[in-house]
């Protein structure tokens, strides 16, 4: 719930406003400043030949890009046995469905990538009524080299390696997001990955349940995103 407020005249208001704004602009700033040290990390040449099936057969790693030079690839959280998302996942995936047709005028393709078959990710995009591409990677290393899948002995040995730290994820699979650079002549490099709460500014919803006085109302819950549901799950 939000604390108690104290209710003030509108010039009290504006110049707390006023104060608080000087705090805005300098995050903007420094998040300005992040996002160029982002852009300026080395990179990493991808020497594997993934191959992905998708609503176009069998497609490389090359091929996602569409054309174009960057790629974004949304690691959504699909074990092979469900036979639905991630609704968490699901969440992320309404906020970036609609963007794509943007993203793609700036030289940057975007899909999601699952290990669960294909037909599964089909059937559960067209339930939910998503336009992005989505591909398996069933049957490749890619998961597992993006860190974003866990082998049985990793898990109960605590060896395996999600956010940039080893330890126990808690299942086989996680969310994450990994960006790549494709060069005239074909070579492919991963330039950043994120996972966990490094994927949470791609939320447009929780931006804007910051901004609310309630904000996000997930404090005293072991998991944050306990109200979240697919979002033709809501009204059952």
């Amino acid at each position: 719930m939000p604390q108690r407020h104290k209710i003030v005249s509108h010039d009290q208001w504006l110049a707390a406003r006023r104060r608080f704004l000087r705090k805005e602009k300098a995050f903007t700033r420094l998040r300005d400043r992040l996002s160029a040290e982002r852009r300026s990390l080395p990179w990493e040449r991808v020497e594997q030949a993934y191959v992905f099936d998708g609503p176009d057969g069998k497609e490389t790693l090359v091929e996602l890009f569409a054309g174009r030079r960057q790629l974004i690839v949304y690691h959504f959280m699909f074990l092979p046995e469900w036979n639905a998302g991630c609704p968490s996942c699901s969440f992320w995936a309404d906020n970036f469905d609609r963007n794509i047709v943007h993203l793609a005028h700036r030289d940057v393709t975007m899909a999601a990538v699952s290990r669960a078959p294909y037909r599964k990710l089909a059937a559960y995009r067209r339930r939910m009524g998503w336009t992005f591409k989505w591909l398996s990677s069933a049957g490749s290393d890619f998961n597992y080299d993006y860190h974003v899948s866990f082998r049985p002995d990793e898990l109960s040995n605590g060896r395996a390696v999600y956010n940039y730290k080893r330890g126990n994820p808690g299942i086989s699979d996680r969310e994450g997001v990994s960006v790549f650079y494709r060069e005239p002549r074909g070579a492919v490099f991963h330039t950043y990955s994120a996972y966990a709460r490094g994927i949470d500014t791609l939320n447009a919803a929780y931006n804007y349940l910051d901004l609310v006085p309630k904000g996000r109302d997930e404090a005293g819950h072991a998991f944050t995103q306990f109200w979240v549901r697919r979002h033709d799950e809501y009204n059952r």
